[in-house]
């Protein structure tokens, strides 16, 4: 794969951020570095390196079964997959449709996966016990929504012992998608060079269909205001103007397991910018941090803007307005947003109708780094109580020897 070069970069303590980098080609050939001049060339071997380390999470949520066979079909053969269901149970359990499409996707392909159900109590007594009752809801389930889907998919993936994990969307219509994605997770974590570095994907475009055409509109309607708003954060501190934020709510992304065990995940779809104020309140050198190891280093964030379009399903008005204002919610109450910004937002909100004169925008939820877990703890409640929790083997299916994606005596024990 090859990448334009990111000449410039915004710094906010020992985060990083990178512009945006264009994919230039999706294959490169076996050239290296020093034949490119104005990119970088990631190398197939590179990229295979990181994918062989790699977890990809796929959140789903009454997916149809051709859709999620397209997503499965696209994630690189060396990443293991997870899928985190909170699908309809009643009256048709479409989470057992998952797992049998997984399954048998595990089968044909000789990969291994894990799946699990969000709402399956066994999972909600295991997290207890592991140490985040925080994630536990009133009816003593997990609490719905993608932000904790994308939680647990951290927590299977740090058990597995791989270095890396990434995030994509169930509900992708184009699989050549979902694998640029994945490559360019590998690309990015292999030229950021750190232990504690993040991709996240800016889509070329996101087709509509307009008086009976596709228009490929460039922006998305939620992305738009969260990367304003997140930028606006940066230039209150800078006093310069900068746009350099493009990936605010970039549901395609990927991180070392070595940061994402130490971020802490907000609730629902507040998860994805929230992502980036917690990197600001930790490592942006304004609180005092309780990482030195990567105060010490950097935190690089790279911004990589795909080629293929996104379709998707459209979720409508509602949900994209939800997810505009969830986000504003976490820049509003994070306690490194300066006192300007805040007023700004709770004007722009009132104005847009999502609060009244005088009112205070909502908190969301927060949840302590997955790397608080006991992971021992929670493997044994698992595979004890969870009746959802299932590991493929599909080389074990084909007569291969055994290789279950989580060994139990080799599960690691994260520190925060």
């Amino acid at each position: 794969m090859r990448l334009a070069d990111s000449f410039r970069s915004e710094r906010f303590g020992a985060v990083r951020i990178h512009e945006l980098q264009r994919v230039i080609e999706l294959d490169s050939g076996a050239l290296d570095d020093a034949f490119s001049a104005g990119s970088r060339v990631v190398p197939p071997e590179a990229i295979r390196a990181v994918e062989s380390q790699m977890v990809i999470v796929v959140p789903c949520m009454n997916e149809s079964r051709s859709v999620i066979e397209g997503v499965l079909s696209g994630i690189p053969h060396d990443c293991l997959i997870v899928l985190v269901s909170n699908s309809d149970q009643l009256p048709v359990n479409r989470y057992e449709i998952e797992a049998q499409t997984l399954e048998q996707f595990c089968r044909l392909a000789g990969r291994s996966a894990i799946s699990v159900h969000q709402q399956d109590p066994g999972l909600a007594a295991a997290i207890k016990a592991a140490g985040m009752a925080e994630l536990i809801g009133e009816d003593g389930l997990v609490r719905a929504g993608k932000g904790e889907a994308m939680l647990i998919g951290m927590a299977l993936a740090a058990m597995t012992g791989r270095r890396h994990v990434g995030y994509v969307d169930a509900d992708n219509y184009v699989p050549g998608a979902v694998h640029e994605y994945c490559k360019a997770y590998a690309a990015g974590l292999h030229l950021a060079e750190s232990p504690y570095s993040m991709v996240r994907i800016s889509w070329h475009s996101k087709p509509k269909l307009r008086d009976g055409r596709l228009f490929f509109s460039r922006r998305g309607r939620s992305s738009e205001i969260t990367n304003e708003w997140l930028n606006r954060f940066l230039a209150e501190y800078s006093g310069f103007g900068t746009e350099v934020i493009a990936t605010g709510n970039a549901g395609e992304h990927a991180m070392t397991l070595e940061l994402g065990l130490k971020l802490r995940l907000a609730g629902g779809f507040a998860v994805e910018p929230y992502e980036y104020l917690d990197l600001f309140e930790q490592f942006g050198g304004i609180l005092e941090s309780a990482s030195p190891d990567v105060m010490a280093s950097s935190v690089p964030v790279l911004q990589i803007e795909t080629r293929n379009p996104h379709f998707h399903d459209n979720k409508g008005e509602e949900h994209v307005q939800g997810m505009r204002m969830q986000a504003l919610n976490v820049v509003y109450h994070s306690p490194v947003t300066l006192p300007a910004v805040r007023q700004a937002i709770v004007e722009f909100m009132v104005a847009q109708g999502a609060l009244e004169v005088g009112q205070e925008p909502p908190r969301e939820r927060v949840y302590p780094p997955v790397g608080s877990l006991d992971l021992e703890l929670l493997y044994d409640g698992l595979d004890a109580e969870a009746l959802t929790f299932r590991q493929f083997d599909g080389r074990a299916s084909a007569g291969y020897p055994a290789a279950p994606p989580i060994e139990r005596p080799g599960i690691p024990r994260p520190t925060v």
